[in-house]
């Protein structure tokens, strides 16, 4: 028996909204029986009225009519507002857990699982879903033509086949076209946020028109996927304008030859013109938009895989706050879809208050294993411990609440200096000063415009980068966590500052706190007790600070190889 897949937060959300849908469902048949109101209208007029002569029946027949489209248009209005109400329902459920998903995704372009999750959004709350609602009751026109002639049914039940088979012809012609579209659409977004991320390097180098001539090679392909794909839907669209307005004529013509034999009233040949235009305007109109219902359709296929790539943590059991005993045991760490090894066999113990320095050449690996320990990276062997517990097993809002981290990349948050500090949590103005104090940045704050409201603009764009990293390390050190590591945490920083963040770490180790330190300055290695020598991402030496720095000076001696952590 096949195992069904887990069901995601996404099938969760939709199940959430089903109760509109359904709604909407039955809204739209209501809506598609007062369509009837029309031909029946018509039945009436030329069948009695007209033979009849009398005014007060075409002045109730009309005043019906007239009612039976006003209830038409305010359940269509009702229709539009439950599918609107749908859309906000699904941002509130879904938006937060999106970005969540996002976050925990091992790669790829995050900014795009938002834009894909706005696009199905928007086509939730679009004429488009109207149009596919309204597609099941065609067989209700086709069943009305019916009851006029088995003929005008064929004829209605043919017409409809035939729009339908072109409506899925649109699909293989344009489905490819707007996906690779799609694609091309995406990279070139996330080259052009990535380049105007950099606008200085930009700028400063002469590389406009270089990155111009990069640009315009993606966004030629996006022209001219969306080119073919609206050529397509032209011809497409065309031809289905061209065999409605047809059909609509020989469904009249049909109909008054049915009179002539007198084999129908005169009155059901304009019903049966009527019942074939409504019968195949949704299939219009789903051609229409096809290109929003094939960019929907795509945008949930990336959610569904991003949900189900990277699914929610399991409620885990509350630990207690650690003391910081860092175990690194036997870990493995390799590229995502490939089986080249950036770590192998990586392992070494910290007790609380222990710091260890981590240096080594570039591209040894470094960044890499500072990641590891906090628990960005999943390794691909092993596990970091945290007082025996592995990181990627504490319950996911606590564990962070205990680590500090300090990437090579600092990026600061368009907020205020404050908040940043404070990985934006109210209430904690005390500890904001304090970890400000430890990171020996408070003086400086208080002489920024606004102090610790200042605002620090994208990415910290107002502040210089060695406020960056120093509003940076108060971040890391904010909340006195148990465990911090600090990757190149010196590398914008003056003689102050290295003075400064030596005696943060002196700071940290009287506190009890681990500490896990990367750098290139023998000055910022000054507080470790231990050094870790990385080469080629394999443990190279691992031992007391004085000797792995002594017999580094002595580089004709080769250093002696770790056979245990």
């Amino acid at each position: 028996m096949p195992v069904s897949a887990p069901r995601t937060e996404l099938d969760d959300a939709l199940a959430a909204c089903r109760s509109y849908l359904l709604a909407a469902g039955g809204f739209s048949f209501a809506i598609n029986l007062l369509y009837l109101a029309s031909p029946i209208s018509m039945l009436q007029v030329y069948n009695r009225v007209v033979s009849s002569g009398s005014q007060v029946t075409l002045v109730l027949l009309t005043a019906i009519l007239l009612s039976a489209f006003a209830a038409l248009a305010a359940l269509d209005g009702v229709r539009a507002r439950i599918l609107s109400r749908m859309g906000v329902k699904l941002d509130r459920l879904l938006a937060d857990k999106v970005l969540s998903a996002a976050f925990r995704s091992p790669g790829g372009n995050r900014a795009q699982a938002l834009r894909d999750f706005d696009t199905f959004r928007h086509f939730v709350s679009s004429p488009s879903l109207s149009a596919l609602l309204d597609l099941p009751w065609v067989p209700l026109y086709v069943a009305a033509a019916f009851l006029l002639h088995p003929v005008l049914g064929w004829f209605t039940l043919g017409a409809s086949v035939i729009l339908l088979a072109l409506a899925v012809a649109n699909e293989f012609l344009q489905s490819r076209a707007l996906r690779e579209a799609g694609e091309a659409a995406g990279k070139s977004q996330s080259f052009i946020e990535m380049s105007l991320r950099n606008a200085e390097v930009v700028s400063a180098m002469g590389m406009l028109p270089g990155l111009l001539a990069r640009w315009r090679q993606d966004r030629n392909l996006v022209i001219l996927k969306q080119t073919q794909a609206a050529d397509r839907a032209g011809s497409v669209g065309g031809a289905i304008r061209f065999l409605r307005l047809s059909m609509q004529s020989l469904a009249l013509g049909l109909g008054a030859l049915l009179a002539i034999e007198q084999l129908v009233s005169l009155g059901a040949m304009f019903a049966a013109t009527f019942l074939l235009g409504r019968a195949v305007q949704p299939i219009e109109q789903i051609v229409g938009s096809w290109r929003n219902i094939v960019s929907a359709r795509a945008a949930y296929r990336r959610l569904k895989e991003l949900f189900d790539q990277s699914p929610p943590a399991d409620a885990r059991l509350s630990l207690p706050r650690p003391d910081g005993a860092l175990a690194v045991e036997g870990l493995h760490y390799a590229l995502p879809k490939t089986t080249r090894l950036v770590l192998r066999q990586i392992g070494f113990v910290l007790s609380p208050g222990e710091a260890l320095g981590i240096i080594g050449p570039s591209g040894a690996g470094k960044s890499t294993l500072a990641r590891l320990l906090v628990g960005v990276l999943k390794p691909s062997q092993g596990a970091v411990r945290l007082d025996g517990a592995d990181i990627r097993n504490w319950p996911e809002a606590e564990v962070g609440r205990h680590i500090g981290y300090l990437p090579q990349d600092i990026e600061l948050f368009a907020d205020s200096v404050a908040a940043n500090i404070s990985r934006f949590q109210s209430g904690m103005d005390a500890e904001v000063i304090r970890a400000a104090e430890m990171a020996g940045v408070h003086d400086m704050i208080q002489r920024l415009p606004d102090g610790y409201n200042t605002q620090v603009g994208e990415g910290g764009a107002v502040l210089s980068g060695g406020y960056r990293q120093r509003i940076g390390l108060a971040r890391a050190v904010f909340g006195r966590p148990s465990l911090v590591v600090l990757d190149e945490p010196s590398s914008n920083l003056d003689a102050d500052g290295d003075a400064a963040l030596t005696d943060c770490l002196a700071s940290l180790k009287a506190m009890g706190t681990t500490v896990v330190i990367v750098s290139h300055r023998p000055g910022s290695l000054a507080r470790v007790d231990r050094i870790l020598v990385l080469r080629d991402g394999a443990m190279d030496a691992l031992g007391p600070r004085d000797d792995i720095a002594a017999r580094l000076m002595r580089t004709e001696r080769p250093l002696p190889k770790v056979a245990n952590g």
